[in-house]
């Protein structure tokens, strides 16, 4: 489909890659984070509830080929379990956090890195229904200027095709993730990022994209008259989508801000420049950054959904470009994937192997650096950990194998409603009934979340 041209002087057809970086600019690739308006400056003192997804690629050193236990998966019973070595880093945060053993994303596709992002958060074969992070920002999302924030780090590298991407606002439809952070700072904030951040670009609003989705609409709008009700009604959501894209590019949101950090916002990306961004060597500073980010997003009360891809499944991130880790090595090259293909067992004589203990561990840091941050953050009678989920996730259990069973999935904070300091293992059950879990969790009673969920993983809430 050839798009109008704009009329400007610099005119040029909407290509798809136009259509990306609009939608990665605006946090958009279908109707996700749509502007309401003002932040309400007469809240109640208990913050809401909040979820973050936070994902990273390529599985985890599960139970080998040769069947050696699972270097990963907490062992014991509910209360009484033992974490790895590899889960050092959760260790401070054991009492906040529940492990699980035996949760499974379904035999469909097992053994696929893109079968399993598709179901990671649909809970649906093939990605083929809504996902849990889009679900709730139309549910607990709606009262905020954001209804969802996707931030990615790295996540479109090496033009990332669409099942590259967990987060689905329809069956088959995937969301963009915004893999700049001064970008999403400057959408969020409607200014660019100040103190430290300016050393890194402060990216502004491209005002060329606003008469590209101009263009884009009168197109989409001409073309609903010529298709039947299903494509009509597939239509209607890109339409919509872009109608919120075009309500961001003219208006951006206010913000009435509580505290100081809100007043005056900064974001710290001096350590990157905006050609760097797909720069593995950068990879940590701009995780971080999101991370930051993140968080004051939530403290702000921007959004109250957000969603974090690390990279993407298959990665091709080196990993071994991370100064100051045990990972570096600058002359060797080694990819999150390559590692994750390590061998029938678990030799940490063998450099695949050992690298893929190192780049998980790392990703738990990050994990737990998040926990930190959160928990820093004061909040009614406790902090902003305790009113918040988030769960660590990634597309398959061993990154050897493939397989989709006893995912290593882990949920941390939101304690008055789910209790932490447990490991749950009710035997194999699909993942869906933990998606409804954190449903129930955050108000929205459903009766399950995907295929084969009948509700709530018992045992998860408090009285469950």
């Amino acid at each position: 489909m050839t798009a109008m041209r704009p009329t400007s002087a610099r005119n040029r057809q909407l290509t798809r890659r136009d259509w990306l970086r609009i939608a990665a600019g605006a946090g958009l690739a279908g109707p996700v984070a749509t502007l309401l308006g003002e932040r309400r400056a007469d809240a109640a003192p208990m913050a809401p509830k909040r979820v973050v997804f936070f994902y990273f690629p390529d599985g985890v050193p599960g139970q080998s080929q040769a069947g050696e236990p699972s270097a990963w998966h907490p062992t014991g019973s509910t209360k009484s379990f033992t974490l790895p070595p590899l889960l050092t880093a959760l260790q401070p945060w054991a009492s906040k956090c529940v492990f699980f053993r035996n949760l499974s994303l379904g035999g469909v596709d097992s053994g696929s890195h893109p079968g399993g992002a598709k179901k990671l958060l649909t809970g649906v074969d093939g990605g083929g229904g809504q996902s849990v992070d889009q679900y709730l920002a139309q549910t607990i999302g709606k009262a905020a200027p954001f209804h969802h924030l996707y931030l990615g780090a790295q996540a479109t590298a090496n033009n990332a095709s669409a099942d590259k991407f967990i987060s689905y606002w329809a069956p088959g439809q995937t969301a963009t993730p915004i893999d700049d952070p001064s970008k999403a700072f400057a959408l969020l904030f409607g200014k660019p990022a100040g103190g430290a951040a300016g050393q890194g670009g402060g990216a502004k609003v491209d005002p060329l994209d606003l008469a590209v989705v101009d263009n884009a609409l009168l197109e989409v709008k001409a073309l609903q008259q010529q298709l039947g009700p299903v494509d009509k009604q597939r239509l209607d959501a890109h339409l919509a989508a872009l109608e919120e894209v075009e309500t961001r590019l003219k208006k951006p949101p206010i913000v009435n801000p509580s505290g100081s950090a809100c007043a005056k916002p900064t974001l710290d990306t001096a350590a990157f420049g905006q050609n760097q961004l797909n720069d593995p060597s950068k990879f940590p500073a701009i995780l971080t950054a999101q991370i930051d980010l993140a968080v004051l997003a939530l403290s702000c009360d921007l959004t109250r959904v957000v969603t974090m891809q690390c990279s993407s499944h298959t990665s091709e991130l080196i990993m071994s470009r991370f100064a100051g880790t045990k990972m570096y090595q600058p002359n060797f090259d080694m990819r999150s994937h390559q590692a994750s293909h390590y061998g029938a067992k678990h030799d940490v004589g063998k450099a695949e192997y050992q690298h893929f203990v190192w780049q998980r561990a790392w990703f738990l840091e990050q994990y737990a650096a998040l926990l930190a941050k959160l928990a820093a953050v004061p909040e009614g009678e406790g902090t902003m950990l305790d009113h918040t989920l988030v769960l660590l996730c990634t597309e398959v259990c061993d990154g050897n194998t493939h397989l989709h069973d006893d995912m290593p999935l882990i949920l941390a904070g939101g304690n008055a409603v789910i209790p932490g300091g447990r490991l749950l293992d009710l035997g194999w059950r699909r993942h869906g009934d933990l998606l409804a879990g954190i449903c129930h969790a955050l108000g929205q009673k459903v009766a399950g979340y995907g295929q084969e969920s009948s509700g709530p993983l018992p045992g998860l809430l408090v009285g469950g």
